[in-house]
């Protein structure tokens, strides 16, 4: 199971006089990660290290750091967390005292993976985006039926006769919700899983 954080969470943490902040918000686009990651980096620090990942998307930046000691272990930190929708800004004012590629990729690692340990987190519940069209008369049905199976509606358009709808519900759900949906417009409708 995967999990993103309820809201923004800051830890600091001092490694060999070096002082790392870390910085950690859910995400849901990557404008929000750039957005996160510009709003919290400081430009007096020495450096402003940072991974984001998104289902299968991902980036991170080592800015200044020796290549991979940073953002890289920042992104398996959050991945070794089992989290997603997750941008992490680690900021590294230095110390004076040189830590070396093992020590930095310990410390931006580590002090990641304590702030995901910290921050309260919830399970990411994974839809899938389907189409639904009903006729007035049916819709007091499928709307308690909707909630009951805990669906979201993300659209709704209606026309003269009927409302179509934009949904997204949880993949074991969906045979029995397709069902129910042959059944209650005798055979005219089916759920439509969006491509």
């Amino acid at each position: 199971m995967l999990y993103t954080l309820i809201s923004p969470y800051t830890i600091t943490e001092e490694i060999k006089k070096s002082r790392f902040i870390v910085n950690a918000s859910p995400i849901n686009n990557t404008e929000q990660a750039s957005h996160f990651i510009a709003q919290v980096s400081e430009l007096s620090a020495t450096h402003n290290c940072w991974a984001w990942k998104l289902g299968n998307q991902y980036r991170f930046n080592d800015d200044g750091e020796p290549t991979s000691t940073a953002g890289r272990p920042i992104l398996a930190a959050i991945e070794g967390q089992d989290c997603d929708n997750v941008v992490v800004v680690v900021t590294r004012y230095f110390g004076g005292i040189k830590l070396g590629t093992g020590g930095l990729i310990r410390a931006y690692g580590s002090s990641a993976s304590h702030c995901l340990q910290q921050a309260p987190l919830v399970p990411i519940i994974l839809r899938i985006p389907c189409y639904i069209t009903c006729l007035y008369s049916e819709w007091p049905i499928l709307e308690n039926r909707l909630k009951e199976a805990n669906a979201i509606i993300e659209e709704q358009t209606f026309d003269a006769m009927s409302t179509q709808l934009h949904i997204a519900i949880t993949e074991d759900k969906i045979a029995s919700f397709n069902e129910f949906i042959i059944n209650l417009t005798r055979g005219r409708e089916k759920l439509i899983i969006k491509q």
